[in-house]
């Protein structure tokens, strides 16, 4: 909670007005009973209705003030509060954000979206609870000690019971409830992650009709902490019985003593009933500081569990400004690069080496597992390569600052991601500033251009969240469009032609050339088709480049690619490209030896006339 509270430091002015109003509304209230022990001896006994009026009026005046202070330290309490957990809640998503991918999954979903909700607002009811308390409390426990004993010091010590009552009862809750608090934030993990999971999964779930399991698990989890809550409940309702048992205690034990104290002195009266309520504030104050005890924990495993994400150490660093001057042509470059995952025995890429420049495609293609899509991940630095070093227009990536280096980059993922909102501010989600006419292109180029145009309200239809209202291949147009409308120096294509069918894919690929001619263009892709006129086709195998070159060249002499391209195209169709690999190869071979001949003949009379010279 300590490290949690920096986020009030903007806030400091309002929590002086807090205290302040606080230490008004405890002075004006413990007033009040010394003013009644006044009224009862000096007015009600004596008999002095002026004395009784004008004691009477300063007390109204007095809690009208107590009122006054309250309400001001009630709504400064709830303003902090409210804000200190809207600025815990940012920051937690800014660095949630930020992650980079081996970051996020030291985090499961589900543990992060219960950090930023749950856990922040317990943490936020034990702040605004300790803004009220933190003065109030203690203020209302010394000042009450000390006027009970000098209004009646011989019943103090009914106090001490009193107090000793409540500790004990609250060291007894406490020491049962707060080893459960850590297993209460855990289940509500779990069933966040169970929820999201068959939100996610509907569509799985139903498909194997496996809605009984996925009940059943959810079930035994929403049982578990049903159970767990019950019990935690149970033993805090015991503080309600336990407290008004001492409360009705402590007040039957000052009527006692007090009423054996009048035969002696009938004076007495009022002093009695002014320490009754002292000794009733004391309490107060025991009991408000023990629920806030009681609170403390909870709050505190939320706040572990918050500062667990908010000092998470990222494995990237950018830097603040690029060092360098990066290249005007674009290009990418491996140079013997490796990654392996931390704790990993085995390098999932290794000793990867490769260049493409601007107007080049190059295609990455191998068995699943081979490291193609980790290998791209490398270009914007989604991840850190762990030996060599990946280049942007000359430049190493490490040397860019992140928006520089992001800003040259147009990223399609796998799987096509839409946000809430409309066509339009998902094709912009890269280029805010885009007009309507570079939307439109990107579209069209994209292939995306037909369905919107069918859609009731065109660019401005609305996308649910997740895109869960548009097919999978019109989610991977949007997503292509998007980095279209971007206009990068590079194009990262992971597989993003997956959901097209052949017609569509093969119209988009021709349409891309029109905006990638001065741009690098990465492609990884599964269908031999996609990518079988890229300028540049590397194929991997367990992380290693085992084939470099074009597609007829790699079928000429690359056995793994012989056997992907044989898995997917018939006998027929094999035999036929293998031919054409076979052809061009002989027509290579014959430029070949016709420009040797050449050359040789250019030499030879070159010879020649070098001779003729030196006889002349």
């Amino acid at each position: 909670m300590l490290k949690l509270f920096r986020f009030l430091k903007p806030y400091w002015w309002q929590i002086i007005i807090l205290l302040l109003s606080t230490a008004l509304q405890v002075y004006t209230t413990l007033q009040l009973p010394a003013l009644m022990a006044d009224i009862i001896n000096k007015g009600i006994v004596a008999g002095d209705t002026n004395y009784i009026w004008m004691t009477g009026l300063l007390m109204l005046g007095l809690a009208v003030v107590s009122a006054v202070a309250s309400f001001v330290s009630s709504y400064y309490a709830a303003r902090i509060g409210t804000n200190y957990a809207r600025d815990i809640r940012r920051e937690i998503f800014t660095k949630i954000i930020n992650f980079n991918l081996l970051d996020a999954k030291d985090f499961s979903t589900a543990s992060l979206l219960t950090r930023t909700t749950n856990d922040v607002n317990q943490v936020q009811s034990v702040t605004i609870m300790m803004l009220s308390m933190m003065l109030r409390a203690p203020l209302f426990l010394v000042i009450s000690v000390i006027m009970a004993i000098q209004t009646a010091p011989d019943m103090s010590w009914i106090i001490v019971v009193g107090v000793a009552a409540i500790l004990g009862s609250v060291v007894m809750i406490m020491s049962l409830v707060i080893p459960k608090f850590k297993i209460f934030q855990n289940l509500v993990d779990k069933v966040t992650l169970i929820t999201r999971e068959n939100l996610t999964g509907l569509r799985v779930v139903r498909a194997f009709n496996n809605e009984k399991v996925e009940k059943r698990k959810f079930g035994e989890t929403n049982e578990a902490l049903t159970k767990l809550l019950i019990f935690i409940d149970r033993i805090l309702e015991l503080q309600n019985p336990l407290i008004n048992i001492i409360f009705n205690g402590t007040t039957l034990l000052c009527t006692w003593i007090g009423i054996s104290l009048l035969t002696k002195d009938f004076a007495y009266l009022g002093n009695m009933t002014a320490f009754a309520q002292y000794a009733t504030f004391v309490m107060m104050s025991f009991l408000m500081m023990s629920i806030l005890f009681v609170m403390l924990p909870r709050a505190n495993v939320s706040a572990h569990r918050i500062n667990e994400v908010l000092d998470k150490m990222s494995k990237i660093t950018w830097r603040s400004k690029t060092n360098g001057v990066p290249d005007k042509t674009a290009s990418v470059e491996f140079r013997n690069v490796d990654f392996s995952y931390p704790g990993a025995a085995e390098k999932v890429l290794d000793n990867v080496s490769f260049k493409t420049v601007a107007g080049e495609t190059t295609a990455f293609i191998g068995s699943t597992g081979s490291g193609k899509s980790t290998l791209i991940n490398l270009v914007p630095r989604f991840y850190e390569a762990t030996g060599g070093e990946v280049l942007v227009n000359g430049l190493p990536v490490k040397e860019y600052a992140k928006d520089d280096l992001i800003g040259r980059i147009g990223f399609v993922p796998q799987r096509g991601v839409l946000f809430s909102g409309t066509v339009k501010s998902n094709i912009k989600f890269g280029a805010p500033t885009a007009s309507d006419e570079q939307v439109h292109k990107a579209a069209r180029i994209a292939q995306a251009e037909s369905f919107i145009e069918k859609l009731p309200k065109k660019y401005n239809a609305h996308i649910a969240q997740g895109g869960t209202n548009v097919s999978g291949g019109q989610k991977q147009r949007l997503s292509i469009a998007r980095a279209i409308c971007k206009n990068p120096d590079i194009y990262i294509f992971d597989d993003a032609f997956s959901a097209l069918d052949m017609k569509t894919d093969a119209r988009l690929r021709g349409a891309l050339k029109e905006v990638t001619a001065e741009a690098v263009v990465l492609i990884v892709a599964q269908r031999v088709s996609t990518i079988k006129d890229a300028d540049q086709i590397v194929v991997l195998d367990s992380g290693k480049v085992v084939g470099k070159g074009k597609h007829l060249e790699l079928l000429r002499k690359c056995k793994v690619y012989q056997e992907i391209v044989k898995s997917q195209l018939s006998d027929k169709e094999y035999a036929a490209e293998v031919a054409r690999a076979a052809k061009e190869e002989t027509v290579r071979s014959g430029r070949v030896k016709h420009a040797t001949g050449a050359e040789k003949k250019m030499k030879d009379q070159k010879a020649k006339e070098e001779a003729r010279h030196a006889r002349s």
